[in-house]
């Protein structure tokens, strides 16, 4: 296959694939200029809020059950991970959200029940959505596990791994991140 036609598949590829990041030039580019950037994510994700945000270094995987509320800006680094598989979960970031660099996001999780097969054989566990609620904050490089949901107004610490849900009002922080602090009384 000559150059010419190695490059006219790759762009469509870019522009059909379900996903964005730097591995896709031929979209990634549009991530650095606002209008540009709003119109291809909103072709792109289940849901974009017009005022949402996806900068330029960031990945998103399966894009079509992602979906990115108001105000919400997903910064460089950070990983959205959601199921390709038909009934694959998603990921719901609602309005208003804080979320820092390299924040990873993942529904799903490798299986390793056998120790007789190699991990890389033996598929994933179910999918489980993430959910991230309304005014939340989650400091930079943390991690958000499959099945996790982030209450409201709840703070997640930098560099945390969150295995399990966390209520509303609440600090949490730590590997594996642990309520530190209720917010409604930070005296």
């Amino acid at each position: 296959m000559n150059a010419i036609k190695i490059l006219i598949k790759k762009i469509k590829f870019d522009k059909q694939a379900d996903r964005l990041g730097p591995d896709l030039p031929f979209t990634h580019y549009k991530l650095f200029f606002k209008e540009s950037m709003t119109r291809l994510c909103q072709t792109k994700f289940k849901y974009f809020a017009d005022s949402a945000e996806f900068r330029p270094g960031a990945y998103a995987i399966t894009c079509s059950k992602i979906s990115i509320g108001n105000r919400v800006v997903i910064r460089p680094g950070t990983m959205l991970f959601a199921d390709s598989r038909e009934n694959g979960a998603g990921i719901t970031i609602q309005d208003d959200v804080l979320i820092g660099s390299c924040v990873h996001f993942y529904v799903s999780n490798h299986n390793y029940s056998s120790p007789s097969i190699p991990i890389i054989d033996q598929g994933h566990f179910d999918s489980i959505p993430i959910v991230v609620g309304k005014g939340s904050w989650i400091g930079a490089n943390s991690t958000i596990l499959s099945g996790v949901t982030i209450g409201k107004n709840a703070v997640i610490g930098a560099g945390s791994v969150v295995t399990k849900s966390v209520p509303d009002n609440v600090i949490a922080a730590g590997n594996p991140a642990r309520i530190i602090k209720n917010i409604n009384s930070l005296e």
